[in-house]
């Protein structure tokens, strides 16, 4: 069975391990890219949920499996607030699927 992760910040990430997912507190991003890659290619986890404000520090590694089937790398809002990457990433996503901006029809 596949686990899910989620990464980010301690006062983020913390509510998720009540959740079921597997909380990793990290805010250094030499830290953060070694352990979504160990994640990643270790084969374990199917999901793996990075705060906007991590992810925006280790944006090269996420892209290395933005095409990979899995594991899905999905950003979420910390606790600082949501920057609104997360959305962008889902609405580019959808439109390499679907071929056009079916969420925001080109606004």
């Amino acid at each position: 069975m596949y686990k899910i992760a989620v990464m980010g910040d301690q006062d983020s990430i913390y509510g998720f391990a009540a959740l079921g997912l597997v909380p990793f507190s990290i805010t250094d991003p030499q830290t953060a890219e070694k352990k979504l890659r160990e994640l990643a290619e270790g084969g374990d986890y199917a999901v793996i949920y990075i705060t906007e404000a991590l992810a925006a520090k280790i944006e090269p590694e996420i892209e290395r499996y933005r095409s990979a089937g899995l594991p899905a790398v999905i950003l979420i809002p910390g606790a600082s607030g949501n920057t609104g990457r997360g959305i962008m990433a889902v609405k580019k996503s959808v439109e390499q699927a679907v071929g056009s901006d079916i969420i925001f029809n080109g606004q």
